[in-house]
């Protein structure tokens, strides 16, 4: 009946991302790796016996510093196997975590440091735009305002792009380093907008944006592709107030350059760089420039 009981529970593993990460834990004398590649593969075989025994398992970012500091805060000994599993399922609970369905360990790596990039994105996003208080004008809560201008412009961009598949990035400047949200959608026939189950994706992006629109300098693009017809690449500046449409050329620049390191990206073929459609009359109103 244990072992009936064991297929039952469910497993959580704090994975050690990169080998500066590695290091880091090698200082404790009960983690018993000295190799990285030799701690991938005994990770992915726990992870391939465990599935082969009907188990679910989620894998979970583990962050050698957040560690050091948990063990500071709770009184827990760092160097225990007992006190990294108390931190790994703790952390799951509010962090980037993404389920084993016997993936190579290879592709999962970059899918949750994605994943906590982006949940940091967010964060850092949020607590933004809560610091920007009220308007001295007005007394409008400035972040709860630019989250509505954000949504009504992201409802409006999506709707003048018309039918096919919707892919957008929106970037904004900040320190210590440009933040990037990306967003998928599908629109239909009619007109209507899909987000499909993207609803935390929805919210992430819309708050970037709102930041964009906000305090932060920035830029919304996105690529639309339709069946049988050649993809458009446009893209607005995002300043306080109406954003404002990049020209071709801009656009042009900025989808043909590489965001690291600055050097140019050789041009797609089938892509045309164009200029964004009209939102309309009924577009974004300016906010208060705060």
């Amino acid at each position: 009946m244990r072992h009936l009981l064991r297929r039952e529970v469910s497993g959580t593993i704090g994975l050690l991302t990169d080998e500066h990460d590695f290091r880091a834990m090698r200082r404790y004398r009960s983690f018993a790796f000295d190799d990285y590649a030799a701690y991938l593969a005994a990770v992915e075989a726990l992870l391939r016996a465990r599935t082969a025994h009907g188990m679910h398992t989620t894998l979970a970012l583990f962050d050698p510093e957040e560690y050091a500091d948990f063990c500071a805060d709770t009184g827990l000994t760092p160097d225990s196997p007992a006190s990294r599993t108390r931190f790994t399922s703790e952390t799951a609970a509010t962090g980037p975590t993404i389920p084993y369905e016997g993936q190579p360990l290879t592709d999962l790596l970059p899918v949750l440091i994605g994943e906590a990039v982006r949940q940091a994105t967010f964060e850092h996003a949020s607590a933004l735009l809560a610091r920007l208080g009220t308007c001295a004008v007005c007394t409008a809560d400035i972040g709860r305002e630019s989250f509505a201008r954000a949504r009504d412009l992201l409802a409006r961009v999506l709707d003048a792009a018309g039918p096919g598949r919707q892919h957008l990035v929106c970037s904004v400047s900040a320190t210590p380093e440009n933040m990037t949200a990306v967003l998928h959608a599908d629109t239909d026939a009619d007109g209507t907008a899909r987000l499909g189950d993207a609803d935390a994706d929805a919210l992430e992006f819309t708050t970037l944006l709102a930041l964009g629109l906000a305090a932060l300098p920035g830029a919304l693009v996105m690529r639309t592709s339709t069946p049988g017809s050649t993809d458009r690449v446009y893209g607005w500046r995002l300043r306080a107030g109406e954003p404002q449409p990049l020209t071709a050329a801009e656009v042009f620049d900025a989808y043909c350059t590489d965001i690291d390191s600055g050097d140019p990206i050789p041009p797609e073929s089938d892509v045309d760089y164009c200029v964004p459609p009209d939102l309309g009359p009924d577009g974004p109103t300016p906010g208060h420039h705060h």
